[in-house]
Order: C-alpha cells, then structure tokens, then sequence
C-alpha cells in the first residue's frame, strides 16, 4: 500500500507501469533503452478513492484523463528509469492529494455600507469628470 494522505491509501497493483523510449535528456541513451516511464491509474475503477475524491481527480486529470477513466502520466525528465518512475509516482501522489483537499463552501456576504458609498462616490467623481469633458469650451 502506498500512503497518500492520513486517511487514504493506494494499492501497488492498482498502477500500471510501462517503460517506453524517452526523448529527453541521456544522450546516446535515448535511442538504446527505454528510460521514460507511462504511468496508468484507473481512477474510475480505484475501491481506494472515496467517490468525492475520485471525482475531483477526474476533473483535475484534464487531458491526462482517457474516456475510459485512466490517468496516464509520462514522466522522461530524468536520465534513468528509476528517477523517472520516481517521477512519475510522485506526480500521481500530488493530483490525488490536490482532489483530496475539499473545497471550501461559499458563504454569501452583503457588500458594507461603507464600501457602497466609496463605490457610488467613485462613480460621482467618475461622472463628473466625463460631464466636464462634454461641456463646450468657450473662447470669450
């Protein structure tokens, strides 16, 4: 079980984890082994994610997110696979912490009396200014 926050935990046989040919950094490297890694989480299937969490996710995945529900993450900043796994492991740890936090509720205020007589004088003021600019100049 990998830890992700206190009260969730994500079974290691839930990522799929794939290694394909990088394009970043390892010089020669590159065309040889197969350093970057493709990380898949199936979050709509996850019995490890709470139902308001894994919607939060699928909502944050955005274009990382396929039809079928699948989180894919690429991770080929590193030179070896290692650190890149690590990488990618870490991303995936991130998002889910991200939809973990719930949102905060908005509670509907009233603007104070002071602010809405700073605002209606700004708009006097504002007033004024175009009205003199309106006003026909007289050459006596």
């Amino acid at each position: 079980m990998i830890p992700v926050t206190a009260h969730i935990a994500i079974d290691e046989r839930e990522i799929d984890e794939s290694f394909v040919r990088s394009s970043g950094p390892g010089g020669q490297n590159v065309n040889k082994l197969a350093t970057a890694v493709q990380l898949r989480f199936d979050v709509r299937r996850s019995p490890s994610l709470p139902q308001d969490v894994r919607e939060r996710l699928m909502r944050l995945a955005g274009s990382k997110l396929t039809r079928g529900g699948e989180l894919v993450i690429i991770a080929q900043r590193h030179r070896t696979q290692a650190r890149n796994r690590d990488d990618a492991l870490d991303r995936l740890l991130a998002l889910i912490r991200q939809a973990a936090v719930a949102p905060v509720k908005r509670r509907p205020t009233r603007p104070t009396k002071a602010s809405r007589e700073r605002r209606i004088e700004g708009k006097k003021r504002r007033a004024g200014i175009k009205q003199m600019r309106r006003a026909k100049p007289s050459f006596d």
